[in-house]
């Protein structure tokens, strides 16, 4: 997750501190896309399209449990 906040900082001109990427939806996002991800891999589909909605809930961003980032 470190790795995604130090791109975030360095590529976002907007970012003043590495403080204000850690309240980015953006960056929540990802890092619970990549728990969901793990588990819908794994045939745990349920609990990965449950963590996937709570985060679009919370973020207004959704991404399918099965998508591939990066």
């Amino acid at each position: 997750m470190f790795e995604d906040v130090k791109a975030i900082f360095e590529r976002d001109p907007a970012a003043r501190s590495i403080w204000e990427v850690l309240l980015y939806p953006g960056l929540h996002a990802i890092f619970w896309h990549r728990i969901a991800h793990f588990l819908y891999k794994h045939k745990f589909y349920f609990l990965a399209r449950l963590i996937s909605q709570i985060t679009r809930f919370f973020t207004g961003i959704e991404i399918h449990p099965g998508a591939k980032i990066g």
